[in-house]
């Protein structure tokens, strides 16, 4: 006869109501926590949903703060002048946390920062358990209930308390979520701390009954389509190897709620092999544009794309459209948004004198002038104070500005903000630079994308894995052939036969006349990946001198250091 036996306190794990959890923040200098510093910490040390203690200071960085950053957070040097080093704060910190098990929302970034402290101070790492909850948020909740995994997105949903980028503040609306989060983990049977963590690494059943869908996938550079019964695309998604990476997502590895959503009802997985890894990216792009699987997020509705159009009259201004069409006049984009290009306008507008009226006006019609005309912001021609040939001095310089020199609206933006931040207009000065990181990101990327498109055609090769080579034929920005030629192979031939099965590709108007915006993006990182050497090119492909590309660095360095994890698909940002 067998006799059941009791398990023991350790096997069945410690209840969420007995541990004793320190919720906390940090505010930094920037992103890397080799590079950059910490200038403030706030901590909350909660058991059993009762707050035990807190913890906050602000941390002299031994550096001066980036003005973006102050401008975010709203800590400025004057205010960490006093503040204690980091030397002081981190061992009080340290005793503040002993013995509990440490949340954070993106707990890689916050514990990479202290880990990096210790290391420098000659402490050793923290080996507390730890709890993100980013990860546990996504493991918990739909795109129905939170849209994102962001503090500010899911303190809206469970907090009274406001993330405002301060440490303290921030843990607080963290302990809410963290609160919120353990109730909802307590419907699926996780009660204890070591359940939890098994709960955010655990493949679902779903996940596990239906891994022989990854069966019959070919080790093979490609797009895989995830249908449901009724052969419906779900999902499409690309890799260098279908077979590894439509096996990942019946792992623990995949725990996206929306993709565990879609296992539960996808009933095959449809491969297409491709010639090259490039080729595998392309075809995945346009098989979500033209098909809109729901569990795609990204590169649904490319025909959504906003353009910024200098129109085509007497008197041209500046207007936001969906299409673009070969009437001689001036685009800038594409804008993923209405709103970008509506930054990216205002940033215009302060560099170039344009009417911002939306009439038509004609040297016979005109109309009283605005308030713009009186503080020196248009020539106002509506009252024909300004001829057609004047006005149009104006007109060559937006042009210019949109299509081949950005130097007009970086100076004029880069003035205005630096006479608003010594009158102290933080918030003022930080709508100013986005609209200027709006106006050179797009104004960028347009100058790459249409260097690009120019050009009639364009063969190129990168070596592959086998020793052969793959080659591409490139027509106005769009890939119309792919393959891979063997090792040891004549190139002439091979090169030649690619190009006559090429697709012919007949250009619209528009700096992206043939493909996607995101299509032309695609292989332009591929041709400027190492080892990538150029066959044939039809054209000159060459950047303007002036262009936005230059400053473009400038600007993603800025924001880099505001915004410590951008958003990735799968990945929240803080």
């Amino acid at each position: 006869m067998e006799y059941a036996v009791q398990g023991t306190l350790d096997e069945l794990g410690t209840p969420l109501s007995q541990i004793t959890f320190v919720v906390f923040d940090l505010e930094t200098t920037g992103v890397s926590a080799g590079e950059h510093a910490i200038t403030e910490i706030g901590a909350v040390k909660v058991r059993g949903g009762e707050v035990l203690g807190e913890f906050g200071t602000l941390v002299d960085p031994g550096s001066p703060i980036p003005p973006f950053i102050s401008v975010l957070t709203g800590i400025t040097d004057s205010m960490v002048v006093g503040a204690p080093k980091i030397e002081s704060v981190l061992p009080s910190f340290l005793e503040f946390a002993r013995g509990a098990t440490l949340v954070a929302h993106n707990a890689g970034f916050d514990l990479g920062f202290i880990k990096a402290a210790c290391a420098a101070h000659g402490y050793p790492p923290p080996t507390h358990p730890v709890v993100d909850t980013v990860a546990l948020a996504r493991k918990l909740l739909t795109r129905d209930e939170a849209p994102n995994c962001k503090l500010s997105t899911l303190a809206r949903i469970f907090s009274k308390t406001e993330p405002c980028h301060r440490a303290l503040a921030d843990a607080q609306a963290t302990v809410d979520v963290l609160h919120a989060l353990l109730e909802r983990a307590g419907a699926f049977g996780v009660h204890t701390l070591e359940e939890l963590k098994g709960f955010v690494r655990a493949p679902t059943p779903e996940q596990r009954r239906k891994r022989y869908l990854a069966e019959t996938m070919p080790a093979s550079p490609g797009v895989y389509v995830f249908e449901d019964e009724r052969g419906e695309p779900l999902y499409v998604g690309k890799s260098t190897n279908l077979r590894n990476r439509v096996r990942s997502y019946f792992t623990a590895a995949e725990t996206r709620p929306r993709i565990r959503e879609m296992i539960g009802i996808v009933e095959r997985v449809r491969p297409i092999v491709c010639a090259t890894p490039l080729e595998a990216e392309v075809r995945e792009l346009r098989l979500i544009g033209s098909a809109k699987p729901r569990y795609n997020r990204r590169s649904r509705f490319p025909e959504k794309m906003v353009w910024l159009k200098l129109t085509d009259e007497p008197f041209p201004r500046l207007s936001i459209v969906r299409e673009v069409k070969d009437d001689g006049a001036g685009y800038l984009g594409p804008f993923t948004s209405t709103r970008a290009a509506e930054d990216a306008r205002a940033a215009l507008h302060e560099a170039v004198p344009l009417r911002q009226c939306t009439e038509r006006i004609t040297p016979r019609t005109g109309r009283s002038a605005c308030a713009l005309a009186e503080i020196g912001r248009c020539g106002a021609p509506c009252e024909g104070r300004q001829a057609v040939e004047e006005y149009g001095l104006h007109v060559a310089t937006a042009r210019q500005a949109m299509e081949t020199d950005a130097t007009a609206v970086m100076s004029a933006l880069e003035a205005r903000m630096e006479r608003l931040a010594l009158d102290q207009r933080y918030e003022e000065a930080a709508a100013d630079r986005d609209r200027l990181a709006s106006y050179v990101r797009t104004s960028a990327r347009m100058q790459r994308l249409r260097a690009l498109t120019a050009l009639p055609q364009m063969v190129a090769a990168a070596p592959a894995a086998n020793g052969g080579w793959e080659i591409h034929v490139i027509r106005h920005g769009r890939l119309a052939s792919a393959g891979v030629m063997p090792k040891g192979a004549h190139p002439t031939p091979f090169v030649d036969a690619l190009v006559a099965t090429a697709e012919t590709v007949v250009p619209g108007p528009g700096p992206v006349p043939a493909a996607s915006a995101e299509e032309t993006e695609c292989i332009l990182r591929w041709l400027e990946s190492p080892g990538v050497r150029l066959v044939q090119v039809e054209g000159d492909w060459s950047l303007p001198v002036g262009g936005a590309g230059r400053l473009k660095a400038r600007i993603d360095r800025a924001y880099q250091a505001l915004e410590p994890h951008r958003p990735h698909e799968g990945r929240p940002a803080r």
